[in-house]
């Protein structure tokens, strides 16, 4: 080897030691670089989680507080009133000394703002954090008072979302076995495939409208099911208003068809009077009626006029018999029936030759 040769070889190495130092450190400055980015984007994250506003859910239902809660030492205060009323508590409130007494079933809780401690049931109870007064509205701890009305809080700091989850009463009992569907319909592909017996306890979550009730099951199993009395004991005001429309829209459509006498309840293009009453419980609300008037006024209940709702049967006398003509009451002193070949099913004022003709009222649902 000449001198030049091994003179290269020399400022070769010296080259290659001097860059595998440099590599390296260039190396770990990345790692850092990248290690420093991560944490700045974690801090980031932190404080834009931070500046959203709090949400607030009960049993999947958004609630809207008066005002915008607030964190305190880690604790969530919201208004009061907004926080009881929506867990099924009675709320009062005494201005003056600034002392709230809420009720629930068997529980009374009495609280004044501003200290450390409330009575349940005539116990102690501590607070984390203090009530307080803000803008004008009383804030309570909302973990708190959940807890002791039965409910269950979970807290996810990420999304600033609470989910306050009321105790499961199983209220209702199926009284015939009945479909569990993921949707308020009959549709294909709206069976999960689960039936529920008669006997079992369902808890409602809601009436989707006047037909159907979305449910929770014993095994945490939620969907729909028929809200049609045969199905379930399960009836509500608002439910009863609801069906009550859910008849005269569907009768309604039928406004116009001729009237027979002796119509055969196996078709639709003729009504009597009480084959088209048949017709329009059945197919609305599955309940089965008998064929003629003087036995239809043998079904549910007798009702007087003074409390008569939309949806029951109004009985009257005709052709010589004490009960030979049947109707529905549409409400606002309406009456949906038929009887006259001229009009065919029509709705018509509960007056006059009707009101003198009257004989019963029966409510089946």
């Amino acid at each position: 080897m000449t001198n030049n040769q091994s003179l290269l070889l020399l400022v070769l190495a010296a080259s290659l030691l001097y860059a595998a130092p440099a590599q390296a450190e260039a190396g770990v400055t990345d790692a850092r670089s990248q290690t420093v980015l991560q944490t700045q984007k974690h801090i980031q994250s932190q404080e834009q989680a931070k500046s959203k506003p709090i949400t607030i859910y009960l049993d999947d239902r958004q609630l809207e507080p008066e005002t915008e809660p607030v964190i305190v030492n880690g604790t969530v205060l919201v208004p009061m009133r907004g926080l009881f009323e929506a867990q099924g508590a009675k709320l009062a409130w005494n201005h003056a000394s600034k002392t709230l007494t809420a009720t629930k079933d068997d529980l009374t809780l009495t609280y004044r703002i501003g200290e450390a401690s409330a009575d349940l049931n005539g116990r102690p109870v501590s607070l984390s954090v203090p009530g307080r007064i803000a803008d004008g509205y009383a804030l309570v701890p909302l973990r708190f008072v959940s807890e002791t009305l039965g409910s269950s809080v979970k807290w996810s700091p990420d999304t600033r979302t609470i989910h306050v989850s009321s105790p499961v009463n199983y209220e209702t009992t199926i009284l015939w076995g009945v479909n569990l569907r993921s949707r308020p319909d009959t549709a294909d592909g709206s069976a999960t495939g689960v039936l529920l017996p008669a006997g079992d306890k369902v808890h409602v979550l809601r009436e989707a409208d006047a037909l159907w009730l979305e449910v929770r099951t014993r095994d945490q199993k939620q969907g729909y099911i028929s809200a049609k009395p045969k199905y379930t004991d399960y009836t509500s005001p608002s439910l009863i208003e609801r069906q009550g429309e859910a008849l005269i829209a569907y009768g309604k459509q039928y406004w116009g068809t001729p009237y027979e006498f002796g119509a055969s309840p196996g078709q639709t293009d003729t009504f009597d009077c009480s084959s088209f009453v048949k017709r329009v419980f059945q197919d609305t609300l599955g309940i089965e009626l008998p064929r003629v008037s003087y036995n239809q006024a043998k079904e549910g209940r007798e009702v007087g006029v003074d409390e008569l709702r939309t949806g029951d049967l109004l009985f009257f006398s005709a052709r010589g018999l004490e009960i030979g003509h049947v109707g529905i009451y549409a409400g606002n002193n309406q009456i949906l029936h038929t009887y006259s070949k001229k009009l065919g099913v029509h709705i018509g004022e509960f007056d006059g030759q009707w009101k003198k003709r009257f004989v019963t009222a029966r409510r089946v649902f």
